[in-house]
């Protein structure tokens, strides 16, 4: 199996991940938190305006990991004040389990030596086990709770999690 991971440049390609990251979202995320708020979320974070906001305004990029020419899941991060944010790393249920993450997280610790950053850093539901202890598994520590009031009347509950470079 060949694997590459592309950066998201083009309006279709950011359109094909917007499309791919609701599909994500509503496989993953119920039982950690209600339709309702998946359905928000996507739409101000993950949606075609809202990436393209943040590609082209917020110092964002997003990247899609393909497996013989189908794309299997995506990430999306920025630099900020020398440490590279983890704002997004999500694999297709039939993704899961096969090493993908382990690809997506290699090349994201590749980004964070380039561009000489000091930690990797995240935030990631209290309410997500499965993801982390995946993060766990690769290195990341908890470092400071969180919650944030992203508008709506929803909470975003979190930790914050880093794996020093």
């Amino acid at each position: 199996m060949s694997c590459e991971i592309k950066e998201v440049k083009t309006e279709a390609e950011i359109q094909r991940l917007a499309d791919m990251a609701g599909k994500i979202w509503h496989e993953f995320f119920p039982g950690i938190i209600s339709e309702e708020q998946i359905d928000y979320m996507v739409d101000k974070f993950q949606s075609f305006r809202a990436m393209t906001d943040q590609m082209q305004n917020q110092g964002y990029r997003y990247h899609v990991l393909e497996a013989d020419g189908e794309p299997m899941g995506y990430t999306g991060w920025k630099l900020e004040d020398g440490k590279l944010f983890l704002s997004k790393i999500y694999l297709k249920k039939e993704a899961r389990g096969k090493g993908y993450s382990s690809i997506l997280f290699r090349f994201l610790e590749q980004q964070a030596r380039e561009n000489n950053a000091s930690a990797i850093w995240l935030t990631v539901n209290k309410y997500n086990a499965h993801s982390i202890a995946v993060y766990e598994h690769k290195g990341f520590k908890t470092v400071r709770t969180q919650e944030a009031d992203i508008g709506n009347g929803f909470i975003m509950d979190d930790y914050i999690m880093e794996k020093a470079m």
